[in-house]
């Protein structure tokens, strides 16, 4: 997904300390969702935000960075996965300190399992404390893609 693509919606108003989720362009993170607080906002239609997870450079502080409203979503909220996922099924894996989308490859023991990652053709073993269940930002809702 091209952050520009994403832009094309209607934009989200957020507040200072609002908890969200930001789409970053960097190198090797590019499809991930990372785990941020609004800072303050930054000019139309962008807010400075800081990370939650990604540090600087040395390591001494959490990164921020100006960010298009466009590439900041809510947290999602929490679906408890009472059975387990299933081949198949659309996760959010939490991987490289952000949350990736992937599909179940296959069902291991003891609550692990193999995502395919499909754009970056490469398979990682998980365990299910790991694993959330995908869900799109869509017209100011989440919804399952089950659910579109």
């Amino acid at each position: 997904m091209s952050l520009d693509s994403n832009c094309s919606k209607e934009l989200m108003k957020f507040t200072q300390g609002m908890q969200v989720e930001v789409l970053t362009d960097e190198d090797g993170l590019k499809g991930a969702w990372f785990a941020a607080t609004i800072i303050e906002p930054s000019g139309e239609d962008k807010y400075l935000i800081e990370y939650k997870t990604l540090t600087n450079d040395d390591d001494t502080e959490f990164l921020r960075e100006d960010i298009r409203a466009c590439n900041i979503r809510p947290c999602p909220p929490e679906i408890i996965v009472v059975d387990g996922f299933k081949v198949m099924d659309e996760v959010d894996a939490y991987y490289n300190e952000g949350w990736w989308v992937g599909v179940i490859a296959k069902v291991l023991i003891n609550c692990n399992y193999v995502v395919n990652f499909i754009e970056y053709d490469e398979k990682i073993t998980f365990n299910q404390a790991d694993l959330r269940p995908h869900q799109d930002w869509l017209n100011g809702k989440w919804v399952v893609p089950s659910d579109v």
